[in-house]
């Protein structure tokens, strides 16, 4: 099969052909339809990620029609279906308990397996599985990828958003895209930051009741301005300490922080504001995927019409291409997200 591999940290992604994946017994081969590409994916790239090598097949937001089916999968051939990036395995009191994304025997694709730049990808522990619905496209779907379904495990779960609070989201990439498009469905009132003019605009085009320039004055105060006293619920989605601190800052007394930007490199320690959590009784909490039983909850929402995440896909690239996509992610990146769909270009 045609695979895009990582041989080089920093370096364009070698276009090669390489073994078709082998059946696990308890999973699916899987002809990739699309695959999302994530600042994930770049953390690897770059050799942040401790967990991705030279020689890896990047590549966790993928969506595909099932081609082989292992004897205990539970799915047939012809199937198209969504995995989560988080392969749990169903057994561990973690997953009992719903929490399957903390899994502690986890299988990651396209972090430590082979992942889904590549024309096929092989998924074990097939019961984290969804059935994509009828007439959804599979770039949108693979374009919830990790960042739609993080957000939404955010506001439903970690944050328990309700109608009517605010919500400040730092940061407008793929995950602030999706808070701000989620937490205007969930009918909260929205402001968001960023230091790029045409993201902050798309932001406006998207239902935000705000959108700030971080470089522009007192960032929190500002917040705290606009929402009168402070949001009750803020996302960072950026993953540095000034984000970070100024998300802590911008709430209210007992507001509610989400920490989902991904801490890696030289931010995986960062000096935070306990004082500000302490002072004003605010809760932090983190959010790293979604447990695979509430896919249908989000898909069903999407193919109700309840909430459109098309304007989030911004391009669609060839498989040839993805390095460069790559690359991009070391500026400032465009509005929106960029899906693989065609895996032969």
């Amino acid at each position: 099969m045609r695979a895009a591999v990582i041989r080089e940290y920093r370096k364009d992604l070698s276009i090669e052909t390489v073994a078709d994946p082998a059946c696990p017994e308890d999973g699916v081969v899987l002809r990739t339809l699309a695959c999302g590409i994530c600042r994930s994916d770049w953390h690897g790239w770059v050799g942040e990620h401790p967990r991705v090598k030279p020689g890896q097949i990047p590549g966790h937001e993928y969506c595909g029609e099932v081609v082989e089916a292992g004897a205990r999968s539970g799915w047939a051939v012809g199937d198209k279906v969504i995995a989560p990036f988080i392969l749990a395995c169903g057994s561990c009191p973690s997953c009992r308990s719903g929490a399957s994304n903390t899994c502690p025997d986890q299988r990651l694709p396209g972090f430590i397996e082979p992942g889904a730049f590549a024309e096929y990808v092989a998924v074990p522990h097939a019961h984290n599985l969804a059935r994509l619905p009828d007439g959804m496209s599979p770039t949108l779907a693979a374009g919830l990828g990790c960042r739609v379904t993080t957000a939404f495990h955010a506001l439903t779960d970690r944050a328990a958003l309700r109608p009517g609070e605010w919500l400040a989201v730092h940061g407008t990439g793929g995950i602030g895209l999706a808070t701000l498009i989620l937490g205007r469905a969930m009918g909260a009132r929205v402001v968001v930051v960023d230091i790029v003019p045409e993201k902050l605009e798309h932001a406006r085009s998207l239902g935000a009741d705000a959108a700030l320039d971080a470089r522009a004055g007192d960032l929190a105060q500002t917040i705290r301005d606009v929402t009168g006293g402070g949001a009750l619920v803020s996302v960072e989605a950026l993953r540095i300490a000034q984000t970070t601190n100024a998300s802590l800052a911008c709430l209210r007394p007992l507001g509610r922080h989400v920490q989902v930007g991904l801490p890696a490199g030289k931010e995986a320690r960062m000096e935070i504001d306990m004082a500000a959590i302490y002072e004003k009784n605010l809760a932090f909490y983190c959010t790293r995927g979604m447990p695979a039983h509430k896919y249908p909850s989000l898909l069903n929402m999407i193919a109700a019409g309840m909430v459109d995440f098309t304007p989030m896909i911004a391009r669609e690239v060839g498989l040839s291409q993805a390095g460069a996509e790559l690359a991009a992610f070391n500026g400032p990146m465009p509005p929106g997200v960029e899906v693989i769909s065609d895996f032969a270009a």
